[in-house]
């Protein structure tokens, strides 16, 4: 669907770093669009975004305060509303393995009350957000990631008779958000000492742009049920501590519970319903049913070879140090220098 001037968008999570990115690049295509809700929890973010984004400087922006976790204010915040971006999460792994039934409500059952709702409200087109963790989860948060993700595929089988899709978009890193290590290791230079989990560790790189870009795809070309993945570079995480701080030590000291060395977007058990889509990858349902070759025609999209599997460590495409900086400095942090 196309978005526009007359657009009605919901983000939930919409204070937080892709969240703000997003509504900055609705706002900058479409500064007089019909309705933008911005959805999160926290009224002090809430108050702070209000100062970069006045609803009186944009007549069609709301801050509304509620929780993924109950369904009621989800439906009244739903008010003749198109579309939803899910960004809402809890997202820290260590806090996760701590924590798990606090994700399992917040990234779960919160996906379900956003499905319910969106069923029960008009809203014509869902995309969620995921993360490569979800690919064969090692850890609690990318199990609850998983099966957010497996919720939203299946609730294209049960929209009935209504103008109603349901897509995911899966990526990498977002280089500068919040918790992530570039800003982690930026905080430490000035100690002379930088934690590395593993010298081998590797992750994959999106910039939040990139991510805002990628949604933007998905809202106005995605047919429903797909899983979509870019295609994305691979960082060393020596590397990323070399470009910010080639004069800092780099201690070792053990990856975390739940941690991978290496990140995966795409299994070797996808691929029998993966295709290609240019600079995406789409991750089709698995349902007997399911026409591929239909998807495939309608898109302009090619099977992958049977086997294929898209990881961060055998990636053809590494960022050099070099590159790594200069996506911090314009990025992350315009005062950024070595």
């Amino acid at each position: 669907m196309e978005i526009g001037t007359d657009s009605s968008i919901l983000i939930t999570g919409g204070t937080g770093s892709f969240g703000k990115k997003f509504v900055a690049a609705v706002l900058k295509r479409f500064p007089a669009i019909r309705r933008l809700v911005i959805y999160s929890r926290d009224e002090l973010k809430q108050f702070e975004m209000a100062q970069i984004f006045p609803p009186s400087q944009y007549p069609g922006l709301r801050y509304f305060l509620g929780d993924i976790r109950d369904e009621r204010r989800l439906i009244r915040a739903l008010e003749k509303v198109e579309v939803i971006v899910h960004a809402a999460a809890l997202k820290q792994v260590p806090a996760a393995e701590y924590n798990p039934m606090e994700f399992i409500k917040t990234n779960v059952l919160g996906a379900e009350n956003i499905i319910q709702a969106a069923l029960d409200t008009g809203v014509k087109k869902v995309v969620a957000l995921s993360t490569d963790k979800a690919a064969a989860p090692v850890n609690l948060y990318g199990a609850t990631k998983l099966c957010s993700d497996k919720l939203f595929i299946a609730a294209n089988n049960i929209r009935g008779s209504r103008d109603i899709s349901f897509s995911v978009v899966r990526y990498g890193n977002v280089m500068g958000s919040r918790g992530s290590v570039i800003p982690f290791f930026l905080s430490k230079r000035s100690g002379g000492v930088l934690p590395i989990t593993d010298p081998q560790m590797t992750r994959f790189n999106i910039s939040l742009e990139e991510a805002s870009n990628m949604v933007f795809w998905a809202i106005e070309k995605s047919l429903g049920g797909e899983i979509l993945v870019p295609r994305i570079p691979s960082y060393r995480i020596t590397d990323v501590a070399e470009a910010i701080a080639p004069e800092c030590k780099q201690i070792v000291v053990g990856i975390r519970p739940g941690e991978k060395i290496h990140e995966e977007l795409v299994t070797d058990s996808d691929s029998f319903t993966t295709v290609e889509l240019g600079k995406y990858y789409a991750i089709l349902p698995s349902r007997p049913d399911y026409n591929i070759g239909k998807y495939c025609d309608a898109m302009g999209a090619k099977l992958v070879p049977p086997g294929f599997s898209y990881n961060s460590g055998s990636n053809e495409h590494f960022l050099t140090v070099e590159e790594i900086r200069n996506l911090i400095y314009r990025h992350v942090d315009s005062s950024f220098s070595v």
